[in-house]
């Protein structure tokens, strides 16, 4: 196997503004630290930037994981950083939260035409391979951590990614969160756990969706959001809108 490449780390201390949430103390900033890290996969010749998100009151301790997937963003870059409230959220409940960067300015652009199901999935097996990449790279960087215990996250395109990916990978991971994916269908398996947030905007495909019946035999979670759109559910909502984001997920994650 062709070994792969980390680049440095560059570390920042997180400049936020603090959020109340129903559910949760306040964010504190002061305890969240974020940093960057480029991976490089040598077997495709391909960078894999990622966003690290970890309080640091508990670094070092044996965290759960979250693995963030963005939407599309028409490959101009920085996506992965518009999810910084969910990320910080999930990073401030004790989470070791990692936000993958899945689109590079050189790759084809998403697919508008044809049938989607079809001409985009080059694009969501890509991302497939770029969640697989991260989490056998970080396994050797941050081994200290829950690697039995990952939540995989996305949001629109990032969500058929996460569903593919938990489809395929079952046994990786333990629970899989979509916000207003529409089209890869959710599994129909009872682990992981799936929640599903819908916008109130557009609706999935056929079949996308299980049926109330599958949702009983599964276990898997359908929320319909009445004010939260499509677009509002990353840093350009309002910060009430990302609460609700924020404590819908953080209450499936602890059973609730």
């Amino acid at each position: 196997m062709n070994s792969k490449i980390i680049y440095p780390i560059f570390c920042i201390q997180a400049v936020l503004l603090s959020c109340s949430c129903s559910t949760a103390k306040q964010i504190n900033p002061a305890r969240l630290n974020e940093y960057d890290i480029v991976l490089f996969d040598t077997d495709r010749n391909r960078p894999v930037p990622i966003a690290v998100y970890d309080d640091n009151r508990s670094s070092g301790q044996r965290k759960k994981i979250v693995i963030f997937n963005h939407g599309y963003g028409f490959n101009k870059g920085g996506d992965y950083k518009m999810y910084s409230r969910i990320c910080r959220f999930m990073a401030s409940h004790g989470y070791f939260v990692i936000s993958i960067q899945h689109e590079l300015p050189a790759d084809d652009l998403l697919s508008m035409e044809g049938d989607l199901y079809e001409t985009r999935m080059p694009n969501w097996k890509k991302g497939e391979l770029n969640i697989g990449f991260v989490i056998d790279e970080c396994k050797k960087i941050y081994p200290h951590l829950r690697w039995n215990d990952i939540t995989l996250m996305g949001h629109s395109n990032g969500g058929d990614m996460a569903m593919l990916f938990a489809g395929n990978n079952a046994g990786l991971i333990k629970n899989v969160v979509s916000l207003d994916h529409r089209r890869v269908p959710v599994p129909r398996i009872a682990k992981p756990g799936i929640l599903s947030l819908r916008g109130s905007d557009y609706p999935a495909e056929p079949g996308v969706i299980p049926a109330p019946e599958e949702q009983a035999e599964y276990g898997i979670k359908i929320v319909y959001l009445k004010d939260i759109r499509h677009a509002d559910m990353d840093d350009k909502g309002t910060q009430e809108q990302s609460n609700e984001i924020n404590n819908r997920i953080i209450n499936f994650l602890n059973g609730k």
